[in-house]
């Protein structure tokens, strides 16, 4: 029985502890989460799990593994701590909202060689990698432009705001890792745009709400993300993908799949309610993974190289925006002062 501990019980976090406490090889031993309240406490009830420190987790030699989903601030310090005690690692994403920490914690953990794996539940989505897997059979023809849409139901509070390290970082990081994963091709450049076009209390805490970031490969193959943190329609996650031989598409999940036809018209339920529910099955799919991870070596999808390498082109998209000029990347670009 293969015995884990997951930091945060918030909302990924509690996603994450009952698929971990389902898993039939699994026991989750402990819950660490600094926030006492009824929130964790019901987790803890649900898993059977322990309330306990993070020092009772890292001096116990039956955890062998840690997932990490508390607050961004935290996971460099846990990271580097799984590295010392040898311990498989799970974590959400951004490794760091600094830079030159997440290049320092990424050399540290791939340096102590654990298992490591990074959360872009994305790429374990079935329609996603059902995308993935037909453009690399050859079956489309090559990749030549993709376009992605990611728009929230509605904007979060300026509180979140003012901790969340800005839009691209919290949220933009998962399309260019998505645009990184299906392009599989060196970036070469970087050009985004963003505005404060809907929230005034997101503008006054010093970030944007509506962006637009273009992509393009060495090849010259293009990539388009458009995003915002209000979508008229709800959850909104869309892709297409313009092959040589195909026109793929990724349309948003339907909380039902009735459709009603009336001689008034033709009506269908709306996306999934937010990402917990558009994704839970990937959700599901990357704790597995983990676990495979951990009993046999199988490689994830996302290792912690994939984490550094979405943040530097959210990074770059950052200094794009803030310049007005395309960033020139390559594969040892950094933010100035950083290298």
């Amino acid at each position: 029985m293969i015995e884990l501990a997951v930091f945060g019980a918030g909302r990924i976090g509690y996603v994450h502890a009952l698929n971990v406490a389902a898993h039939p090889r699994v026991k989750l031993k402990y819950i660490v989460d600094p926030v006492a309240g009824a929130h964790r406490d019901e987790l803890a009830g649900k898993t059977g799990a322990a309330i306990a420190e993070a020092e009772t987790v890292f001096g116990d030699p039956d955890i062998a593994g840690v997932i990490i989903a508390s607050s961004t601030n935290t996971h460099a310090d846990l990271l580097l701590k799984a590295a010392r005690t040898r311990k498989a690692v799970f974590c959400e994403k951004p490794i760091s909202l600094d830079f030159p920490t997440v290049a320092d914690v990424t050399a540290q953990v791939e340096a102590s060689g654990i298992p490591c794996m990074l959360g872009f539940q994305r790429r374990y989505d079935t329609s996603f990698r059902a995308l993935y897997e037909r453009i690399a059979s050859g079956a489309s023809g090559p990749l030549e432009q993709l376009t992605m849409s990611s728009r929230d139901p509605s904007p979060p509070p300026r509180s979140y705001v003012e901790t969340s390290g800005g839009m691209f970082r919290d949220s933009t990081i998962h399309d260019m890792d998505m645009a990184r994963f299906l392009l599989n091709e060196a970036i070469a450049t970087v050009y985004a745009v963003g505005a404060c076009l809907i929230s005034e209390e997101i503008g006054d805490a010093g970030d944007i709400d509506s962006l637009m970031v273009t992509l393009t490969t060495a090849s010259g193959r293009m990539a388009q993300i458009t995003a915002c943190r209000r979508g008229p329609m709800g959850y909104d996650q869309r892709l297409e993908a313009l092959c040589a031989k195909e026109v793929l598409a990724i349309e948003n999940q339907p909380q039902s799949m009735l459709v009603v036809n009336t001689p008034e018209g033709r009506h269908a339920a709306p996306p999934e309610n937010y990402f917990i529910e558009r994704f839970r099955q990937a959700y599901r799919d990357e704790m597995n993974a983990f676990i495979a991870l951990i009993e046999n070596g199988e490689a994830p999808l996302a290792d912690i190289r994939d984490g550094y390498e979405a943040q530097r082109l959210v990074e770059a998209a950052i200094v794009s925006m803030n310049t007005g000029q395309a960033v020139r990347f390559g594969t040892s670009w950094v933010p100035d002062g950083e290298n």
